[in-house]
């Protein structure tokens, strides 16, 4: 693989690979809810099973009121998951959280295929986003603990990928199923919810435990074992041991407690600053615009099926993942942020310009839906997978999960707050703003661009062990790039501790930090 320039190959044995392939698969079924719904929203038998006779027109239609809370309640269950998911996790295994919440998917599909009322589709959206939440809070922790630094930004962010790459098959069979003329055409593409947990439940224990898992639960000879499956073969067994010894040594030089204060207090506070900023970006640019609501929105407009626009920018954003996973171990992260918060903003505001006129021009009408597809380009570069990357690498050892419980319950808030207002501030009996909500959206783009560059550090090519030392030696957040950490890390900290007795910590970190500026 390697000799076709895919060189991050040689970091993966075969264990590795299984695991990671395994791992990401589970979030396909977010992407299955993610666009089942959003998709079928549009077809007319989803509308004629739970919608009302518009008496003028005679067509089917899903009230504006019943749709904000049908694409919004369902994150109480997403919230409510991301709790539960990171204390079983945290309490008993990344392993068993994945095969409990499984089960416990199939169960929920079943709700969803058999709906017959609003009420029972409602509660089968609301209680499968439970399963989603879960999975949120196992997924990209789990992924960043076993993989090694040099690859963690690719295999993190594919769980933005695997979410997309769902979508996009989900969106494949919804474009054929809509032209089934019954209530198949919405239950087929449901039925799918079967398929993934099934996987999950069956493949997840061919998977080793996270060693700093294991090793927190001071269960030492489990976790090098562990270790030494996930590395044997791509590294040799010297480097096992040093990485071995190199986790044992940062969670016993490891200052905090674990307790849900520390995320408030001294350098914590920071990370968990930055934890929860990425993640109220990541919502608060307006992705469920294009995600959740475009098929329905592109529906109004006349112009193109909205189910062959759900799968063409599901393919658009499928592709621009993947590269921009390629790439975010070369480049980092704080290029892509920026280049996404970029192309991001410029669609929204070009999307709001072109619904000033009223009535907006046919030829608007094309502008304003290429651009939701290169909104969605730009969100597939950065702010897409890169979100769960930075959440799981800025968190200190001992915190991580305390600390992504906070920021993925910020990001399910604010997925939550933005689902719930589109529909008021776009469609014509609400506010009626259309595409000017691009406006709105495009301004906190902005502040996501600014946001990057003044306070995200550059991890790339760094354990999680460097990354600690950095935030606890009190490197500046611009420099992280540019720091050296030292090989032997219980030698620095020995030495960051000498350093505060001397009261010179500024001088010592400034010997750490080369020359040169950073993004």
């Amino acid at each position: 693989m390697a000799k076709f320039g895919f060189e991050k190959a040689r970091y993966f044995n075969g264990t590795l690979l299984l695991s990671v392939v395994i791992i990401a698969v589970s979030t396909f079924n977010y992407g299955f809810d993610n666009q089942a719904f959003a998709t079928t929203q549009s077809m007319d038998y989803f509308a004629k099973q739970f919608g009302e006779r518009n008496a003028k027109t005679g067509v089917y239609e899903l009230p504006s009121d019943w749709l904000a809370l049908f694409n919004s309640l369902n994150y109480i269950g997403f919230a409510a998951g991301v709790i539960i998911g990171s204390q079983i996790s945290s309490m008993f295994g990344r392993r068993w959280c994945m095969f409990g919440m499984s089960c416990y998917a199939l169960v929920t599909a079943t709700i969803a295929v058999t709906s017959k009322s609003r009420e029972q589709i409602m509660a089968a959206r609301i209680l499968n986003y439970i399963y989603v939440g879960i999975e949120l809070a196992v997924v990209p922790t789990f992924q960043s603990e076993i993989v090694p630094a040099p690859v963690r930004g690719f295999v993190v962010g594919s769980y933005q990928m695997s979410l997309m790459a769902g979508g996009l098959v989900i969106n494949a069979v919804c474009y054929g199923t809509g032209f089934i003329e019954s209530n198949r055409s919405w239950q087929i593409p449901l039925g799918l919810f079967y398929i993934v947990p099934t996987i999950i439940a069956a493949a997840i224990f061919f998977v080793p435990e996270s060693p700093r898992w294991l090793l927190r639960k001071n269960r030492t000879d489990e976790a090098r074992k562990m270790l030494q499956r996930l590395r044997q073969g791509a590294f040799t067994e010297e480097q096992i041991d040093a990485e071995f010894a190199e986790l044992r040594n940062a969670l016993e030089n490891e200052p905090e407690q674990g307790k849900f204060i520390e995320l408030f207090k001294g350098k914590n506070l920071i990370r968990t600053a930055i934890v929860v900023g990425v993640n109220f970006f990541q919502q608060a640019t307006g992705q469920a615009f294009s995600s959740q609501y475009g098929a329905v929105y592109v529906k109004t407009l006349g112009i193109i099926n909205p189910r062959l626009f759900s799968l063409i920018t599901s393919g658009i954003g499928v592709t621009i993942c993947f590269i921009s996973l390629y790439t975010t171990d070369k480049m980092g992260r704080r290029v892509q942020l920026m280049a996404s918060a970029l192309i991001m903003a410029g669609a929204l505001f070009t999307m709001g310009g072109l619904g000033v006129q009223s009535p907006v021009p046919t030829a608007n009408m094309r502008g304003i839906i290429s651009m939701i597809a290169v909104f969605a380009i730009g969100f597939a570069t950065g702010w897409g997978p890169l979100t769960y990357v930075v959440t799981t690498e800025v968190s200190s050892l001992r915190l991580r999960d305390l600390n992504s419980r906070v920021g993925f319950t910020v990001n399910v808030v604010f997925n939550w707050a933005v689902n719930f207002s589109i529909p008021y501030l776009v469609w014509p009996d609400k506010a009626g703003l259309g595409s000017k909500v691009g406006f709105i959206f495009g301004s906190i783009a902005i502040l996501a661009l600014i946001f990057t560059y003044t306070c995200i550090p550059e991890c790339k090519g760094k354990t999680l062990e460097q990354v600690d030392w950095l935030f606890n030696n009190d490197v500046p957040l611009r420099k992280f790039g540019q720091t050296e950490v030292p090989a032997n890390l219980e030698t620095a900290h020995t030495y960051s501790k000498g350093i505060e007795r001397e009261g010179d910590v500024e001088q010592g970190r400034n010997s750490q930090v080369s020359k040169g500026d950073s993004l």
